[in-house]
C-alpha cells in the first residue's frame, strides 16, 4: 500500500512563492540601481535566454519550481510496503550439545553405501535437523575435555547447520566431558525468557572428564524447566561391551539424564537411526506456530531527489553565472 511516512512535508510546497510574494515586496523599494550600460545590456540578454517555458513562465523558473516540488515531495518519504514472509517464532530455546571427543574418529556408520566416521554421520544429519528448526533459537555447544560455545543462541539456523558441518575433533580435547557440556548449555539458558528451553545431548562415550556427574546437572535442568533429550552413539553400549573394551558408549547414564530431566532418550547404532531419531525429534519439539508478520517498507524518496537535483544541475549548466 502506498503512503507518504511525512506527510505534512507536503505543506512547504508554497514556500518559495510565499517568500517571493511577501518577503520580495516588502523590501522593494523607491530606488533605483544604475549599472554601466555594457552591463544592463548583458544582464537583459542573460534574461532574455532564459527562455520562456509554459504560460509565460521562464524555463529556468519554471525549473527550479518543479525542483522545489520534488525535494519536497522526496522530503514527504514516498513508500510502500514491500511483501515479506511471516518469520516463523515459536518461542523455543533449543541447544545442541555435540560431543566431538577422540572416539568420534571412529567408522562404523554407513552414509549412502560408504563408511564413515561417527562424526560424519552427525554432522549430516544434525546439519539437516538444524535447517528445520526455524523459528527456534539454536545454539552449539560442543564438548570433549572442556565445553565450548561454537554459535551462541540465534535464529540464523543456517550459521549452525555449517557450524556442525565444519566440527573439528580435537578442538575441545579428545576426553568426554557430558557435564560440562549440559552445564554450560544450562548456564547459557539461566537468564532466558523463552516460554520452552531444551537440551539435546549427544555422545558416543562414557563421562571421564569434569568434577560433576552428569546426573547431578540433570537435576539442574530439571529444576530450571529445561527438557534434555539425549542420544548415545554408537554400536556398543557399557552395559554390553565386555570389560576394557573402547569406544563404548555410557547409555544407562544418558538415559537416566533424560528420565531426571522430563526428555526422552534416545539410542542410535545405524546412521538411519540417527534419521529417525531427528525426526522423532522434530515432531516432540514442533516449531509450527504462525510467526509474527514484520512491516518492511520499501522507499521512493531517492527518485524525485534524484530528478530534483538533476533540474539543478539543467539550470547551472545553461546558466553558469
Amino acid at each position: 500500500m502506498f503512503e507518504l511516512a511525512q506527510p505534512l512535508a507536503l505543506l512547504l510546497l508554497p514556500l518559495p512563492w510565499l517568500v517571493q510574494r511577501f518577503v520580495a515586496a516588502r523590501s522593494a523599494g523607491g530606488r533605483a540601481l544604475v549599472l554601466p550600460r555594457r552591463v544592463g545590456e548583458d544582464l537583459l540578454a542573460r534574461a532574455r535566454r532564459g527562455g520562456v517555458g509554459v504560460a509565460g513562465v521562464p524555463l529556468r523558473d519554471g525549473a527550479l519550481w518543479i525542483a522545489w516540488a520534488l525535494l519536497v515531495v522526496a522530503l514527504s518519504g514516498p513508500r510502500d510496503l514491500a511483501p515479506v514472509s511471516a518469520l516463523k517464532v515459536s518461542g523455543r530455546d533449543l541447544a545442541i550439545a555435540l560431543d566431538l571427543s577422540g572416539s568420534m574418529v571412529r567408522d562404523d556408520f554407513d552414509l549412502d553405501g560408504r563408511q564413515v566416521t561417527r562424526l560424519e554421520a552427525v554432522q549430516t544429519v544434525g546439519a539437516e535437523f538444524a535447517r528445520r528448526r526455524g523459528g527456534d533459537r539454536l545454539a552449539l555447544i560442543v564438548f570433549g575435555s572442556e565445553a565450548y560455545y561454537a554459535t551462541p543462541f540465534t535464529f540464523d539456523i543456517e550459521a549452525v547447520a555449517q557450524e556442525i558441518e565444519t566440527s573439528v575433533i580435537g578442538i575441545s580435547g579428545r576426553a568426554t566431558n557430558i557435564s560440562d557440556g549440559l552445564g554450560l548449555a544450562l548456564k547459557r539458558m539461566a537468564d532466558s525468557a523463552a516460554a520452552s528451553k531444551v537440551v539435546i545431548l549427544l555422545s558416543d562415550g562414557v563421562n571421564n572428564a569434569g568434577a560433576t556427574k552428569p546426573l547431578g546437572v540433570a537435576e539442574l535442568a530439571a529444576r530450571m524447566g529445561v527438557r534434555v533429550h539425549t542420544i548415545a552413539l554408537g554400536p556398543k553400549d557399557l552395559e554390553s561391551a565386555e570389560e576394557g573394551e573402547r569406544g563404548v558408549v555410557d547409555a544407562r547414564t544418558l538415559r537416566a539424564i533424560a528420565e531426571v530431566s522430563g526428555g526422552e532418550s534416545f539410542r542410535v547404532r545405524t546412521t538411519e537411526d540417527l534419521q529417525e531419531v531427528a525426526e522423532a525429534l522434530d515432531r516432540l519439539e514442533a516449531n509450527d506456530s504462525d510467526g509474527l508478520a514484520a512491516e518492511i517498507y520499501r522507499d521512493y524518496w531517492p527518485w524525485p531527489a534524484a530528478a530534483a537535483a538533476l533540474l539543478c544541475l539543467f539550470v547551472i549548466a545553461r546558466d553558469p553565472a
